[in-house]
């Protein structure tokens, strides 16, 4: 276990911002981690979990407390089940698994971060979402002081959410356990229209799953959404709002707002979203309120590539950040009358 004082924490963010951490211990085993996180509980010491650091907004100040940077190994195959240590680099993960011809979180390839924090935020991208596929979740409890078992069903899963978030000063992840299919190397059926576009096939097919990987890659990277050291459309948290869910009602103001500012014949984008839901596009509202992609003349700008990424153009600060963030949302909520909520954690800041 390896610990430092006044600890800077912007290189473990993908953001690049923040300032230092009083404390910063890297643990590489789970009892590590418990032990950690049991000597900040028993000392009162404010405690901040950091995983591959692809979803944190970190103030300038920095943390004030023990910063524990989760830095676990571990990757298991038991025919088609999986179990992922939270240290586990999750791209990573995504390309053994096309390896090893087993299908199921073939299109979340080139997410950044770590296994340990996909259930915490019920990561998805291209149809795809953990929910579908993690059978268990193995974290500490920070209330009982045991390590539990947490079954999917007991995880509450939803868009973007689950326990551990609603709860975040519960549970330390640990570990991850999946099913996953073999479908003779093709990939699970195809949910995203784009995807399936790409790969010239139908909603509801199976295509080779290293295809699938690959297509999505590609996918992402035209977005700015895979890591790349020398790319500043890539130093940001990927999607920084999540796209919205409005009760019926709500959809259908909204809706009426914008054929008054757009025309009656524009149709904001609709899906459904359970009973009497409906998500709209939190880049489309962006982009028509004006925010488009490059906006910003500072250092902190909306990427190149996607107007749903706020990025750091190098030489950025938090609050930057964070003034660009709070003109996008003022600007969505005047135009369309509705706020936008930030997907990244804060740390010692608020939107």
């Amino acid at each position: 276990m390896q610990e430092l004082h006044d600890a800077p924490l912007a290189p473990l963010t993908t953001f690049r911002l923040g300032g230092p951490a009083t404390r910063l211990i890297t643990a590489g085993t789970d009892a590590e981690v418990i032990a950690a996180v049991r000597e900040a509980d028993d000392s009162g010491t404010p405690l901040l979990v950091i995983g591959g650091g692809s979803n944190l907004v970190i103030g300038d100040e920095g943390f004030e407390g023990t910063a524990l940077r989760i830095a676990t190994e571990g990757f298991s195959l038991d025919g088609t089940r999986l179990e992922l240590a939270a240290g586990e680099v999750w791209t990573d993960a995504v390309a053994r698994t096309v390896e090893a011809g087993l299908a199921g979180i073939e299109c979340l390839a080139g997410i950044p971060g770590s296994a340990g924090a996909t259930p915490i935020q019920n990561v998805g991208a291209y149809g795809q979402e953990v929910s579908s596929t993690i059978t268990e979740v193995i974290a500490y409890d920070r209330r009982t002081r045991e390590t539990v078992v947490i079954p999917n069903a007991e995880c509450a899963f939803s868009y973007r959410h689950s326990r551990f978030k609603a709860d975040p000063d519960r549970f330390v992840v640990l570990r991850v356990r999946f099913a996953l299919e073999d479908a003779a190397g093709l990939s699970a059926p195809l949910k995203y229209a784009e995807t399936a576009r790409a790969l010239g096939a139908e909603p509801g097919d199976r295509v080779p799953l290293a295809e699938a990987r690959e297509t999505v890659l590609k996918l992402r990277t035209g977005k700015g959404m895979v890591l790349d050291p020398e790319d500043h459309d890539t130093w940001s948290a990927g999607s920084f709002f999540t796209n919205p869910i409005l009760r019926d009602e709500e959809f259908a103001a909204f809706r009426a707002r914008v054929r008054e500012r757009l025309g009656q014949e524009a149709q904001p984008p609709a899906y459904p979203a359970g009973d009497g839901h409906t998500k709209t596009s939190a880049a489309w509202l962006i982009d028509r309120a004006g925010f488009t992609k490059g906006y910003g003349t500072g250092p902190a700008r909306i990427s190149t590539k996607h107007t749903l990424a706020l990025t750091n153009r190098g030489d950025a600060t938090t609050e930057d950040l964070l003034a660009l963030a709070r003109e996008v949302v003022a600007g969505v909520r005047e135009a369309f009358g509705i706020t936008l909520v930030n997907e990244p954690v804060t740390v010692g800041v608020t939107l």
